[in-house]
């Protein structure tokens, strides 16, 4: 691992990374690179999570190609340098803000969207002019192995390097001397790499996780509110960082939502969903296990099914849950939906101010003022409203946790300016050189400053 970080660095040094040109190539290399592996990628994500091509397509593989031209088409403005106002206390002067690149940098993806949450941060390190290294999740297997030949096949590895491994050699990384740390997973893992980045002074990005909550009003539409919950709690069998984590649904509508959830999800998984091809697995059998005793039998009011030989969970909504149950205490990560009934708006604004901030907030409302006090007076990293998970596709949007659920963000040019540092650079004319601020200092010398100021 040193020597890997020796080369990339040597590379860097070189500035063959630097020109806009050698950026492009570099997105058009990873772009070919994807093309050409799409189906042995396809394959993976289907061994590792059991996903369909379709929503692996969607959900990874397209996102990622997609973020590929987006970036591509606004790299040349966004490596510009800024003109600013300089002030007259400089003058004569011209002042301009230039992002260069950090240097070597540290990727370390998870197992859920092994794929994506990968590929994504490195088109951003890329545009930067980063060399880098990657650190694939060794829960997903198949994904890692795929990945990794298609990184060998791409880049030359004082470009970009992949260091496969679990435990032992993601510590290894970490006590390497990066100039960045870019790391998606656990809270309680993103401490660790935080106390390894301090010692180094290196900066981070933490992309965490939490219980995202839901909230349906009195006012909302119930049925598309039922129809999309359900398409973004279930995708990837629930084991999204973002997927809605709990409901918080207003009593007079709890009983009318929860029948509508049952038929939304009748309508995409099937009467057996165990038995739908298109309906995922969990990771490994110590993530199902810990679904299973989370899930309350008693308070199943849909689903519930298991089948411990596949690691497949049944799409599962529970009600009657209350904050003190086990499925309350953790953030869930899998296909299990409880419900809570709220006696109003108030109620939940509480519940969820109460708690530690959430990487993303799902309100469905069609109240103009509830909408207002839930999206401002809340905190959380990102979120919707009548909506669920889709605040994540704009590559327009900065995309991150806050508080508990992380530090930084990314996609398109929140990714590039990550992995950018910013350089304020003045550069001062020669004449006239104003004697204001040299000794000896006279009275008339600090009327004068105190003036400017």
């Amino acid at each position: 691992m040193e020597k890997i970080l020796q080369i990339q660095r040597e590379h860097f040094q070189t500035g063959a990374t630097r020109p806009a040109s050698a950026r492009r190539e570099a997105l058009d290399s990873l772009r070919r690179g994807i093309k050409q592996h799409e189906q042995a990628l396809l394959e993976a994500l289907k061994e590792d999570l059991g996903k369909s091509a379709t929503e692996a397509y969607m959900t990874e593989i397209g996102l990622a190609l997609s973020e590929i031209r987006y970036v591509k088409r606004h790299l040349k403005r966004w490596m510009r340098p800024q003109r600013k106002a300089s002030p007259l206390t400089n003058f004569p002067a011209r002042s301009k803000v230039t992002c260069e690149p950090y240097g070597v940098v540290l990727i370390i993806a998870p197992w859920n969207y092994p794929f994506l949450l990968l590929i994504s941060p490195l088109i951003g390190a890329l545009a930067a002019g980063n060399c880098c290294v990657l650190k694939p999740s060794e829960l997903a297997p198949a994904t890692a192995a795929a990945v990794t030949r298609m990184m060998e096949e791409t880049f030359p590895r004082e470009y970009v390097a992949i260091v496969n491994g679990g435990v032992e050699e993601s510590q290894a990384l970490l006590d390497q001397d990066f100039d960045y740390i870019f790391y998606t997973g656990s809270p309680a893992v993103g401490r660790i790499v935080m106390e390894k980045a301090a010692r180094h002074l290196t900066p981070v990005t933490l992309e965490l996780g939490g219980k995202s909550p839901v909230v349906v009003t009195r006012s909302a539409n119930l049925r598309t509110a039922a129809r999309r919950i359900v398409f973004g709690k279930f995708l990837n069998a629930g084991q999204t960082c973002i997927a809605p984590d709990y409901v918080l649904c207003e009593q007079s509508v709890h009983e009318p939502f929860v029948r509508m959830l049952r038929e939304e999800l009748t309508a995409m998984y099937g009467p057996r969903p165990l038995d739908n091809p298109d309906y995922g697995k969990i990771i490994n059998r110590r993530h199902f296990d810990r679904l299973c005793l989370l899930m309350d039998k008693a308070k199943v009011a849909a689903g519930g099914e298991t089948q411990p030989e596949r690691l497949r969970i049944a799409p599962t909504i529970l009600t009657g849950v209350v904050p003190t149950d086990a499925v309350m205490q953790e953030e869930i990560f899998g296909p299990l939906l409880p419900v809570l009934s709220v006696r109003d708006d108030e109620e939940a604004f509480r519940f969820i101010q109460a708690r530690p901030h959430p990487l993303a907030l799902y309100l469905f409302t069609s109240d103009k003022a509830v909408e207002k006090r839930f999206m401002t007076g809340l905190e959380f990293g990102g979120g919707c409203v009548n909506d669920v998970i889709s605040h994540i596709v704009p590559h327009n949007l900065p995309f991150g946790g806050v508080g508990q659920s992380g530090m930084g963000a990314y996609h398109g040019h929140d990714s590039f300016l990550t992995f950018s540092h910013r350089k304020a650079i003045v550069r001062r004319g020669t004449w006239p050189d104003i004697p204001l601020r040299y000794p000896p200092y006279r009275d008339w010398k600090e009327r004068a400053v105190r003036w400017l100021f």
